[in-house]
């Protein structure tokens, strides 16, 4: 049985809806602009003891990966996996902190209109459509930011200016 041509506008309409949701939080999860908030580049680059991360290496990784599923989305060409993770997981230095929350965001607008394309299910880098490498970016995301907020506690620096879930 094939699904109906107004099923599957109603499942893209709600897909678009969602995907910038879980992209920006605010309803399952703290949204981002909270998470990143009233952060110094000092605390931004600082690793809690036992754990493997600071905030902007975090956030510098998520660039990396939605900089690269992006770019396949919008050139259209299909591109190799780096070979090691290590390869995505930039260098992050006190004065890196102001560019790399301004690359977050400006990614982030990027990703937008991509939402309500009409083309979701288009492969577009090998067997993966448009809809999954969003959805992925979305996920891997959502995964980093929980981290962020693991490493802002362990920093005494949460919840940041205007609250954030404590619970």
């Amino acid at each position: 049985m094939t699904d109906s041509p107004d099923r599957n506008e109603r499942a893209q309409l709600a897909f678009a809806r969602l995907l910038p949701k879980l992209f920006r939080g605010g309803q399952a999860f703290v949204g981002v602009e909270a998470t990143l908030s009233g952060l110094s580049g000092a605390q931004a680059v600082t690793r809690p003891a036992g754990l493997p991360h600071s905030v902007a290496e975090l956030v510098a990784h998520i660039n990396w990966w939605n900089r690269w599923m992006l770019d396949i989305i919008e050139s259209g060409q299909a591109t190799p996996y780096p070979r090691h993770a290590d390869e995505t997981w930039p260098e992050v230095a006190e004065d890196d902190w102001g560019r790399i929350r301004n690359d977050f965001y400006e990614l982030l607008s990027r990703i937008d209109p991509h939402a309500a394309r009409p083309d979701l299910a288009s492969p577009v880098n090998h067997d993966e459509t448009i809809g999954e490498l969003l959805a992925d970016m979305a996920l891997h995301s959502a995964h980093h930011f929980g981290q962020i907020v693991t490493v802002r506690q362990a920093l005494g620096a949460w919840p940041p200016p205007g609250g954030g879930d404590t619970w």
